[in-house]
Parts: structure tokens; sequence; C-alpha cells
């Protein structure tokens, strides 16, 4: 199992950014850099929805409502990924998750909650 604490959240108005970070750990033997990690959202009234996802390899995918505006990246060294958000809109409001999958394993972390509001 992977434990994944999210940081970075805050209040933030229009137009405005963030970064949000999150770390990851696990039992001996923990490699991080295996894992694909992704970012997920969940608004007022709204299910859970992917927001960027980046896999072992470097590959990202992104949900249409952020492209162009969110960047996710990682850093394996430090077993940590990190979502950059610009250009934040209300709609951007939720509370953030971190999700580690591999295979049929994933894990999620207790979320960080962001609202854009001014």
């Amino acid at each position: 199992q992977v434990q994944l604490v999210e940081s970075g959240g805050g209040l933030v108005q229009p137009g405005g950014s963030l970064r949000l970070s999150c770390a990851a750990s696990g039992a001996s033997g923990f490699r991080f850099s295996i894992y694909a990690m992704g970012w997920y959202r969940q608004g007022p009234g709204k299910q859970r929805e992917l927001v960027a996802v980046i896999t072992s390899g470097g590959t990202t995918t992104y949900g249409d409502s952020v492209k162009g505006r969110f960047t996710i990246s990682r850093d394996n060294a430090k077993n940590t990924v990190y979502l950059q958000m610009n250009n934040l809109k209300p709609d951007d409001t939720a509370v953030y998750y971190c999700n580690a999958a591999i295979f049929n394993s994933f894990s999620w972390g207790q979320g960080t909650q962001v609202t854009v509001s001014s």
C-alpha cells in the first residue's frame, strides 16, 4: 500500500495560480518511479473527475477542462508529484486528490481543498 499526502491547497482569486504537491511513501522496497501518478478532483455536488495523469515513462494526460492551464510533473528522486495550476477559475473549486496506480492497485490521498473565489 502506498501512502500519499497532498499539500498546497488554499484560497486563490480567479486568474491566480497554485501548486499542489503529493508526497508518496511505502514499505521497504517502494519504488515511486514505477507508479502512474494522477490528480483527480471532486467539486461540490459533482462526481470525482480526472484532472491529470503522468505515467512512469512521463506521458501526460489531462482532463478537457484543464488543458492548457494545468501541468502535472513528477520528481522521482523526491517521490513527489506536482500539479501546477494557472489561470484558475471558480469552477476549479474542489477537493483535489492524489492517486497512485500500478496494475490493479490504486491508492488515494486524503485530499486538499482548492477554493477559487474573489
